[in-house]
């Protein structure tokens, strides 16, 4: 029987990926191994960190080996279990692959979901699931916003930067958002609450650091960092006092064979700010404290969670790559079935 589909990583992108750096390939379903169990994938998470992880180079986790499935986050129910805590149909969320089953050892990563609070299981891949925590933890507890604060926010119509305006605005802050493009600026203010937003497209990052002047004249305490390049080069030119920077990701950086690097990293010194490198793997023993706090924002409408769901694994390669057209509004995900 050739019943799981599996998306394998063929050969290590150089530079954007393409689709023959892939292949998908149908294997039999797995048994579960002793002490383990087979999780039916029903939802996989799509994020720019997998691109990185493509890559042979050091980084904070392994690459990728060559013919093997995509690492992702997924959603899905037990299929058969030699495990006495994760019988058949319980939902879990894992670290595991775009694959229709994977092979389960319970780590640190592995948990059981209750499905019946949430609209879709897709949530805990959004705003329960990592996503949404990186937004939480990188805000509240790495730069610590104050009532009156001004948060600069690069990718803020993502996954990651939407929610962190919102989180910011419920603090007392005041939000800037930089997006690409009049609808996404538009959906910024619109949906998100965000104070302003600031188109990056077609701006160098001189004039993209003086269009971010004119809404934060007194600059950001506050940057959260998604983007890097030349984006991040405007931000720093309008640092505050004393401002915070949360490095969370670099996203136009990952398909680049020509790193740009922060060239304005001089202004951290001038403006005596502090840059931090920002992993959500940190604060995994307290996802069950930051997830009722979101369950409650979701719940009180302080904060939306948009969902771009792309469906079917054959559609892989061309829903991965969504996340660098800028094509998809919110969390992108992957339906298996």
């Amino acid at each position: 029987m050739t019943d799981n589909k599996r998306f394998l990583l063929r050969r290590r992108p150089e530079g954007a990926p393409v689709e023959t750096d892939f292949e998908l390939v149908s294997d039999a379903i797995p048994a579960p191994p002793a002490g383990g169990f087979v999780l039916h994938n029903h939802f996989a998470s799509l994020d720019p960190a997998q691109r990185g992880w493509m890559d042979d180079a050091p980084s904070y986790m392994p690459p990728i080996a060559l013919d093997d499935p995509v690492r992702a986050t997924t959603v899905g129910q037990v299929h058969a279990s030699d495990h006495p805590d994760y019988a058949p149909g319980d939902w879990v969320m894992g670290l595991n692959a775009i694959e229709e089953y994977s092979v389960v050892v319970p780590d640190g990563f592995t948990a059981k979901v209750d499905v019946s609070a949430v609209d879709s299981p897709s949530r805990f891949l959004s705003a329960f699931g990592a996503v949404g925590l990186t937004a939480y933890f990188g805000l509240l507890e790495v730069a610590k916003p104050q009532p009156g604060e001004t948060v600069l926010v690069s990718g803020a119509a993502g996954a990651v930067g939407s929610v962190v305006g919102q989180i910011a605005k419920i603090h007392g802050c005041r939000t800037v958002g930089i997006a690409g493009g009049p609808d996404k600026c538009a959906r910024l203010v619109e949906r998100y609450g965000y104070d302003a937003a600031v188109d990056y497209r077609g701006k160098s990052a001189e004039q993209l650091a003086d269009a971010i002047r004119e809404v934060t004249p007194d600059g950001a305490n506050i940057v959260f960092e998604n983007v890097g390049g030349t984006v991040f080069d405007a931000e720093l030119m309008n640092l505050a006092k004393h401002a915070r920077i949360v490095l969370c990701g670099l996203i136009s950086e990952y398909n680049s064979e020509t790193k740009h690097g922060a060239r304005n990293l001089w202004q951290v010194l001038a403006q005596e700010a502090t840059l931090h490198g920002y992993l959500i793997s940190a604060y995994v023993d307290r996802f069950a404290e930051g997830g009722a706090q979101m369950a409650k924002w979701i719940a009180s409408g302080e904060v939306v969670m948009d969902e771009d769901i792309q469906h079917g694994i054959d559609n892989a390669y061309p829903a991965f790559m969504r996340l660098f057209s800028g094509a998809n509004t919110g969390k992108l995900i992957l339906a298996l079935d």
